[in-house]
């Protein structure tokens, strides 16, 4: 995402604090980083939900850019641990909606270009779904589909327990914290964006490297 659009709606998430005070916006924050993944929202608006949210957040708990900080502080750890958790319970819903609905309903279809698309899915996920989950939690569309279709995929439950645990935690801890220190260390939020290209030239060589060895077999 351009960083001046994403600068720009953070500040848009600032001025909500002001309006509605600093235990509503917790409940806002958490709320919207859940219904992003568990209610499929952010496949709608996913930069109200997802890492512009997270990291005005951040901000806000820093005291940028809202007037009454000082009397009602937003706590950091507290926000940033539950947007982790938050995040967490999104995925976890998301991907038992995919397992528990999804997949019944695609195998009443017996089409055979969609039954082989399940097999493919199941082999992926089978072979690289850990990282797939952990890597899609940095991306704004695949943090709402990849859920869904590991439930659909029969993940091993386990493994993306584990997975999606570790993607959360990292993306909306991390990335909460990354806003509170970039309101004193500019350099903090140049980083952050650093970090997020990373992850989204990880992710693409993970699936390419994951295309290779399919198309191989």
């Amino acid at each position: 995402m351009n960083p001046v659009i994403q600068l720009a709606i953070s500040d848009q998430i600032i001025n909500w604090y002001d309006h509605i005070g600093p235990w509503l916006f917790y409940a806002v924050v958490w709320g919207l980083v859940f219904a992003g993944t568990g209610l499929f929202i952010g496949a709608f608006i996913p930069f109200i939900t997802g890492d512009s949210l997270v990291f005005a957040a951040g901000l806000v708990a820093a005291g940028a850019g809202v007037s009454n900080s000082t009397d009602s502080p937003v706590n950091i750890w507290v926000m940033a641990i539950g947007v982790g958790i938050a995040a967490w319970l999104g995925d976890q819903v998301g991907y038992t909606l995919g397992r528990h609905y999804g997949r019944p309903y695609l195998d009443k279809r017996k089409g055979e270009w969609l039954q082989n698309a399940i097999a493919k899915s199941e082999k992926f996920y089978a072979a690289w779904g850990w990282w797939a989950v952990v890597i899609a939690r940095f991306m704004p569309w695949a943090r709402v589909l990849i859920p869904a279709i590991a439930g659909i995929s029969r993940m091993n439950y386990y493994k993306f327990f584990s997975a999606n645990a570790v993607g959360a935690l990292a993306w909306g801890t991390g990335l909460t914290v990354a806003g509170y220190f970039a309101a004193s260390i500019p350099a903090v939020k140049n980083a952050s964006y650093a970090i997020a290209i990373f992850f989204i030239t990880a992710s693409l060589i993970a699936g390419l490297r994951a295309w290779y060895k399919n198309r191989a077999r």
